[in-house]
């Protein structure tokens, strides 16, 4: 009998030792499992720093290329975006390019591109050039209610970056010939209305607010890196 109970016992025994070993391989797995998410955040993190020093380096090279040409344009390094405001593109109600602002383009769109385009490091990693269309948001003539005028800006912001993109695609230009096609796939355009005011001192500047804004879209390395494992 006192065999049976010290096997008992023993047995007992065993089983504590089991279930102290189970509890620490879970308590390891956690650990292991919060590493590799620190490891992953970090990494991700990283990629989302080394993505945004490039959309800067590039948009800084712009700048400077539109500034040596004497192009004067309002470039923010770090969103990426460049507003053509205050330069009387569209006369008052009118998606079409008016003569002063086909001239400014003619200056603009070369140098832009090329800028861009020529370079196959920064071409390889841009998926869209976004062409925005702003309205300003005075009442709109004819408009009978907040409805209708919200929906004529709309239209009318969307034909006027339909308009640039127009003359982007047609105009021609030294260097153009070599990325001609690749503008189909990369150029898109919308329409932001009244939605977006630029503000001075307080009240919105009419004048700023009916612009046209282009943007590079970056292609997110980490999602990429991802699919590729």
């Amino acid at each position: 009998m006192k065999y049976v109970k010290y096997r008992a016992e023993a047995q007992g025994g065993d089983d504590n030792v089991f279930w102290v070993t189970m509890s620490d391989l879970l308590l390891g797995l956690v650990v292991v499992f919060l590493v590799l998410f620190v490891f992953a955040i970090t990494g991700f993190t990283q990629n989302k720093v080394n993505e945004q020093e490039k959309q800067y380096e590039v948009t800084e090279k712009i700048a400077k290329e539109l500034e040596k040409n004497n192009i004067k344009v309002d470039v923010d390094k770090f969103s990426g975006r460049i507003k053509i405001s205050d330069l009387e593109l569209f006369a008052l109600n009118s998606a079409e390019l008016s003569p002063k602002g086909r001239a400014y383009m003619s200056k603009f769109v070369p140098v832009y591109l090329n800028t861009v385009m020529k370079d196959p490091e920064v071409r390889k990693n841009i998926t869209r050039i976004i062409i925005e269309g702003h309205t300003d948001s005075q009442a709109f003539a004819g408009a009978k209610s907040d409805e209708e005028k919200y929906f004529k800006n709309m239209d009318l912001s969307l034909k006027r970056a339909s308009a640039v993109a127009q003359y982007i695609v047609f105009s021609d230009f030294s260097g153009k010939h070599a990325y001609e096609k690749d503008l189909f796939k990369l150029l898109s355009v919308e329409g932001k209305g009244p939605s977006e005011p630029v503000i001075v001192n307080g009240k919105e500047d009419y004048a700023k607010s009916r612009r046209v804004e282009l943007k590079l879209m970056f292609k997110d390395k980490s999602v990429l890196d991802a699919i590729k494992k």
